[in-house]
């Protein structure tokens, strides 16, 4: 996984967890939604660059 992909990753799961926050506190569900997903596209963008890297 190079630097560059770690740091896309890691913004966009920032990017979710506060939306996800704020959608919390201003009781939007929509928002919580977005920010969840944002999390999870995170999460398994992270996880595909974990196995290409133990098949290097």
């Amino acid at each position: 996984m190079s630097a560059s992909d770690k740091i896309k990753n890691a913004a966009q799961d920032v990017k979710g967890k506060t939306e996800e926050a704020a959608g919390k506190a201003t009781d939007n569900d929509r928002l919580t939604a977005e920010g969840q997903t944002d999390q999870t596209k995170a999460n398994l963008k992270k996880a595909g660059e974990n196995v290409k890297d133990a098949f290097k």
